[in-house]
């Protein structure tokens, strides 16, 4: 179709250069009989003469009234201004109604606001129509359509700064020109910046306000002032009236919009930009533009942010950042047929995005050095970039003509309903529709053309990327530029497994605008633009993927910085998904992970998978962190850190099948160790500077349990107790503030007791439980060890020398130590009645099995044949026998196991299948406790985890694990009867009474 540039003058109806086909014949015929209807009147007298004396007008105005409803809306609302618009020049026309807005003042603001959609519904048919008969191209289109734009916005700011006068909230320099000096400074940008509105276009601004021009009544409310002032210019302008609305307004290219008011001071402005500014945003900026306001201030602004926008030297790392936006868009470069139906003709492939981008990114790389690539027209500056040597002229010509071509589908999808729509229509109706609009004469020739175009695109933006890396998750659009949601993007994520996806959109934007310290930094943003789609498929892998992501925010949220993390997970993909797995499989390292995300440093060291750290190096690193303390409070978080670190790296180990489950027992147990070990000397001297000594003094701390028997957890509790002795004449501490002995030890174990498990700033450390000490909690806190021998000899109940056998002195003088485990080895090693041992333990366990019993066979500990009951077998085994042959005494339950196996206290056969029962308890209670501490039910959790019990348990599924687990649990449940045999009934009351208070 040939177009007039707009060069001639003349009449609207003499310079159509061809009528559209009416489409729709019957809506035609109808809207034409329903404008002629409200032509009645005198008011309508001249259309009913121009529609009598020329015909051209029917066959015109049909065209239009069969394709597009709004039109013919807009005609029907006065058909005189329509007759006058045929009759008239388009530019006069509009020129007019630029000059009525320019001149408006109106009485109020629902007057202004009637006037002002007045305006723009005689704009918008005139444009319309100039448009449609190709009487102006797309280039005068849309500066008209800006132009209005302009104007309108204009009227809407001049009326609300001359309120605020009136409201004596403001005072302007002159009041003839509100604008001027006002300090109010709104700027155009995108389409809108660069005179290139579509039909229906929103219009894009950021509002900033200039506090040193600005004069308020009370200086403290600018924000306050400035912000209501631009709710009640965008209600002017967008709110929908019976006349329609003017342009709707997004102010959502402001820095961080999810952070900052709808109008921010320029000081704001700056810092931000200088500080976390964007690729994109500096893309957006190109084509900022004063449009209202105080243009003196917009045009300062404009000049003062060059330096962000335009850098010195060619800018060849934009180009990846800025590209990643259109990689977002689509999951993979090239790939799929190009669509014609529902193809989206601003965003789609090949559409006017790609040509933005292609110009954009260009811009950026050269523009610092060359001001002549610096312009805001998208045409202008395919042109300039051809006369500068940066793109071959064949490229410059198919990417202008493609341009015109896909804006003019643009409006013509828009003129339709008056929709902000860039997607064609999904029928045949529709797009056949669309391409009578455009000129042709059925939609497979107007099809064809598109394809044309859209194929012509794609090539010239995929050459310019050629080599960048892929962005996409493989799953669909990845889109977090902004602040709306891409529908797009939503699906993408639901589809990868995201169940709440908006939470992980707006996660991602907040990345990207720098609210978190480690993105901060331009180049910490852009890797981790580059990361995100690879980020977000490896979190999704591990089948819990909104957990996962959650984690990793919260561990993002609290890094220092972030580009070395960036940068090593983009190029080591296999940290990367060990990450993920911590994420998605195991909660609670992702939780320490959350809170200490240094101690992913030592995953980077190349060694941390070859040797698990000895209690030395231990030793040496605790006692490092521990000199460095500047007081006791500190030193006790440095230990909840460095406790918590290292559960954390043992727990990835076991994750990753690095670790086997004893080993994990071990490496937990040894820390532990460690822990309390330095611990206890730490309270020791912190205790002695206000309590002194006691003369001849000198405590140790036991292990129990778990601990002792070295089969620890990451949820493990600490079993403890404290013994002591002391000189036989002492009578008190010799400190400042002395104590009795019994007393001293007693507050020195609760000050103990606090070190380890007191929550602090740093968290808690571990939970400790000193019921196991004589007397349980009847008893005192810690006990001489003289009264813990003769408790043992003569009072205490049978499950607590069973308890005993898992004692180690792990804390004390070496000499006091040596007498505690003395001392302990003779109570388990004194002579007992087999038959009355054995009716204990079997109360005992029966007791435990009508408090706590249970039928989950994931309740590993508690289950018939479970971990207890293995416990008890050895147990009641070592005591028997220990008399006898002290050689079967070891605190953990599978060394026991052996040794009662290797002195002839339990048959090789029996002690085979306990030991396969052992191996599979322990290695799948280390794995459950790293995702919880809680019961375990195999529904609730992703499957990821499900593999990793399956491996723990050394069989190819979870299915087969879990049919394995119950028949060991069925066949050691047996066997353990036929070892303990059953009680006769008794169940003595004080011994159910010392377990409870234990």
């Amino acid at each position: 179709m040939d177009v007039d540039t707009g060069g001639d003058a003349g009449a609207l109806i003499d310079r159509i250069v061809r009528p559209l086909a009416p489409g729709d014949r019957k809506a035609a015929e109808i809207g034409l009989s329903r404008v002629l209807e409200r032509a009645a009147g005198p008011a309508g007298a001249p259309f009913r003469a121009a529609l009598a004396a020329d015909p051209r007008i029917r066959r015109v105005l049909l065209g239009v009234f069969g394709n597009s409803p709004h039109l013919t809306d807009l005609a029907m609302r006065d058909p005189a201004r329509l007759a006058r618009i045929l009759a008239s020049d388009p530019a006069a026309i509009l020129a007019e109604l630029v000059a009525a807005a320019d001149g408006l003042a109106a009485p109020d603001e629902a007057a202004l606001m009637t006037a002002l959609r007045h305006i723009k519904q005689g704009a918008a048919l005139t444009i319309a129509l100039a448009d449609l008969g190709g009487v102006w191209d797309i280039v005068r289109v849309t500066d008209a359509l800006t132009r209005l734009a302009d104007a309108t916005l204009g009227a809407a700011v001049r009326f609300c700064l001359a309120d605020a006068v009136a409201r004596g909230k403001l005072i302007l320099p002159d009041p003839a020109d509100p604008a001027a000096g006002s300090g109010w400074v709104l700027l155009g940008m995108g389409k809108y910046g660069a005179h290139e509105l579509n039909y229906s276009s929103d219009i894009d601004l950021i509002v900033f306000f200039d506090r040193s021009r600005a004069k308020l009544a009370d200086p403290d409310e600018a924000v306050d002032l400035f912000v209501k002032l631009t709710k009640r210019m965008v209600k002017i302008m967008q709110e929908r009236t019976v006349d329609g609305y003017v342009f709707r307004v997004d102010l959502r290219l402001r820095p961080d919009p999810g952070a900052t008011p709808i109008a921010m001071s320029l000081d704001g402005a700056f810092q931000y930009y200088e500080s976390m500014g964007q690729n994109w945003e500096r893309a957006a900026l190109i084509k900022a533009r004063p449009v209202a306001g105080d243009l003196a201030a917009g045009w300062n602004f404009v000049s003062e942010i060059r330096p962000f926008i335009w850098r010195k030297y060619f800018d060849y790392a934009a180009i990846a950042d800025v590209h990643s936006i259109k990689r977002q868009i689509h999951a993979h470069k090239g790939h799929g047929e190009i669509a014609v139906h529902g193809h989206n003709v601003k965003l789609g492939r090949g559409g006017i995005r790609e040509i933005e981008f292609f110009v954009q990114t260009q811009q950026l790389i050269a523009g610092g050095r060359n001001p002549n690539l610096r312009g805001r027209g998208t045409l202008d500056m395919l042109a300039r970039l051809a006369e500068e040597g940066w793109i071959e002229a064949v490229a410059r010509d198919e990417l202008t003509e493609a341009y015109g071509f896909l804006r003019n589908v643009e409006h013509r999808i828009q003129m339709v309903a008056d929709e902000q729509s860039h997607c064609l229509p999904d029928d045949d109706a529709g797009v056949a529709r669309i391409g009578r609009m455009m000129g042709f004469r059925g939609a497979r020739d107007f099809a064809a053309a598109l394809r044309r175009r859209l194929t012509c695109v794609q090539g010239h933006y995929a050459r310019l990327f050629e080599n960048a890396p892929d962005l996409s998750s493989g799953t669909g659009n990845l889109v977090f530029t902004g602040d709306e949601d891409d529908p797009g993007t939503l699906d993408a994520l639901t589809a990868m497994g995201y169940e709440r996806p908006r939470d992980v959109t707006a996660a991602v934007r907040a990345w990207h605008f720098g609210r978190y310290p480690a993105t901060r930094s331009t180049v910490a943003r852009e890797r981790l633009t580059e990361l995100t789609p690879s980020l977000l498929t490896a979190l999704a892998a591990t089948d819990n993927a909104g957990a996962a992501f959650l984690a990793f925010d919260r561990m993002l949220a609290h890094l220092p910085t972030g580009v070395q993390l960036f940068s090593l997970l983009c190029s080591h993909p296999a940290l990367l998904e060990l990450l993920a797995l911590v994420m998605g499989v195991a909660p609670k390292l992702a939780d320490t992970l959350g809170r200490r995300p240094h101690v992913f440093d030592t995953l980077m060291d190349p060694a941390f998978f070859d040797a698990v750290p000895s209690a030395a190096d231990l030793e040496r690193n605790l006692a490092r962190a521990f000199a460095e303390a500047a007081t006791y409070e500190d030193l006790l978080d440095r230990a909840r850190i460095f406790g918590q670190e290292q559960i954390f790296l043992v727990g990835v180990r076991v994750l990753t099948g690095t670790l086997s489950a004893v080993e994990a027992g071990v490496a937990y147990a040894t820390l532990a160790e460690v822990v309390v070990r330095r611990l206890f000397d730490a309270v020791e001297a912190e205790f002695a500077t206000i309590h002194g000594r006691v003369p001849g003094g000198r405590a140790a701390v036991v292990a129990l349990g778990k601990l002792g028997g070295r089969e620890t957890t990451a949820a493990s509790d600490l079993d403890l107790m404290l013994l002591y002795d002391f000189d036989a004449e002492a009578e008190a501490s010799d400190g400042p503030r002395p104590l009795a002995p019994s007393q001293y030890y007693i507050r020195l174990t609760q000050r103990l007791i606090a070190a380890l498990s007191a929550p602090t700033a740093q968290g808690l450390l571990y939970e400790v439980d000193f019921r196991l000490r004589p007397s349980g909690n009847k008893g005192p806190m810690a006990t001489r060890l003289a009264a813990f021998e003769s408790y043992h000899a003569g009072d205490a109940w049978t499950w607590e020398h069973m308890a005993l056998t898992r004692a180690r002195v792990i804390a004390g003088p070496a000499d006091f130590a040596a007498r505690v485990a003395a001392a302990v080895r003779t109570v388990l090693a004194r002579p007992r009645d087999p038959d009355r041992l054995r009716a204990d333990v079997v109360e005992m366990r029966e007791m435990i099995a009508t408090e706590k019993g249970t039928t989950d066979p994931w309740d590993i500990k508690q289950v018939a044949g479970g971990l207890v009951d293995v416990e008890f077998v050895a147990q009641y085994l070592m005591l028997r026998d220990a008399a006898r042959d002290p050689g079967v005494l070891d605190t953990n339950t599978a060394g026991a196991l052996r040794r009662l196996v290797a002195h002839g206290s339990l048959d090789p056969a029996a002690g085979e299948e306990l030991l396969a029962a052992m191996h599979l308890f322990q290695g799948l209670t280390q794995a459950l406790r790293l995702a919880a501490d809680g019961p375990f039910h195999p529904a609730d959790v992703p499957r990821g985890m499900l593999t990793l019990l399956a491996r723990v348990g050394e069989l190819p599924d979870f299915a087969t694990l879990e049919a394995h687990l119950r028949d060991t649990e069925q066949r050691t449940a047996a066997l353990c009867r036929r070892l303990l045999g059953r009680s006769r009934g008794r169940r003595p009351a004080a011994a159910a009474e010392s377990m409870n208070d234990r």
